[in-house]
């Protein structure tokens, strides 16, 4: 470990501007073939700060989304509160990818309206904007800079920030060192910092997406099948993970992993069900597993 904290120290970054230049140019070349995913953590646009004062994080109202004459949302209505983590569960088809598409920008609801915060209409902004102001979307499939270290893709999270980007063109400061070696801790990969990510195990590497969206501090975490493919281990870690950010972020978790849904809802937080497009049930997950609608369509298959 005396030898790992060695190599992160300021005097190793002194070379820190050409190392940057570099990873930032080979950033964007996996950013131009990766498409939206890997560039959202790159592509940056002021919109305002949202107003959390009325303590809802995240309001959708009546949000219809349609296909080709199929309705993937079906007059969706949601809240979710500051600090609050909501599991969202239901079947394939369900519509919670949509719903995530369409509070990230990525697709535009047919009628509806959804807000962050009591003064951000969503569906005005463009996705970089969204992510500008806080909300950051963990895909089921890891998005991560393969070639590089973990360290680095922590240190380029952090340079998608505009704040400190002027800075870390020259080095790191001793905030952002300790801001790093936090998310280190957090996403338990402190021991693989200077490990290559692509070495990393599947789990290792949703670790540390969620550690790169971490590094812009969002308000609101969209997380999709976070567990799927983990080991026991890397799961019950998981959970541990969420449970540490709930209160500082509000989460949206959204898993088919009852057990997993157990263990993050601990017998005392709303769980939402979704089903053709809708809400078919929420409360306590003891609640819903005991709704006949619940269990028809979902829990019974």
């Amino acid at each position: 470990r005396p030898a790992q904290e060695k190599r992160m120290t300021p005097d190793l970054m002194e070379e820190g501007a050409r190392r940057r230049e570099a990873m930032a140019r080979r950033a964007a070349e996996v950013a131009a073939r990766s498409g939206d995913r890997s560039a959202a953590y790159g592509r940056i646009a002021r919109a305002g700060t949202p107003d959390f004062a009325h303590g809802v994080a995240l309001y959708l109202d009546d949000v219809t989304v349609s296909f080709d004459g199929f309705k993937a949302l079906n007059e969706l209505s949601l809240a979710i509160d500051v600090g609050e983590l909501r599991c969202i569960i239901g079947p394939n088809g369900a519509g919670k990818t949509t719903m995530m598409d369409c509070i990230t920008g990525k697709t535009k609801p047919d009628a509806g309206t959804i807000s962050f915060g009591s003064n951000i209409d969503l569906l005005r902004l463009k996705e970089p904007e969204i992510a500008q102001i806080g909300i950051g979307r963990k895909f089921q499939k890891p998005t991560v800079y393969e070639q590089l270290s973990v360290f680095e893709n922590l240190e380029l999270a952090l340079a998608a920030d505009r704040r400190v980007r002027a800075s870390l063109l020259s080095r790191l400061s001793g905030e952002q060192l300790d801001r790093i070696g936090a998310v280190l801790e957090r996403i338990h990969l402190k021991a693989e910092a200077q490990r290559t990510a692509g070495l990393l195990s599947h789990g290792q590497k949703q670790w540390l997406e969620i550690g790169m969206l971490l590094m812009q501090d969002p308000k609101l975490l969209l997380l999709d099948e976070p567990v799927a493919g983990m080991t026991d281990e890397e799961t019950e870690r998981t959970a541990e993970l969420f449970l540490s950010l709930e209160g500082q972020h509000s989460l949206v978790v959204v898993e088919h992993d009852m057990a997993f849904v157990e263990q993050l809802t601990q017998g005392r937080k709303k769980v939402t069900v979704l089903h053709e497009g809708s809400v078919l049930a929420e409360g306590l997950l003891a609640d819903v597993q005991a709704n006949p609608k619940v269990v028809e369509v979902y829990l019974g298959r």
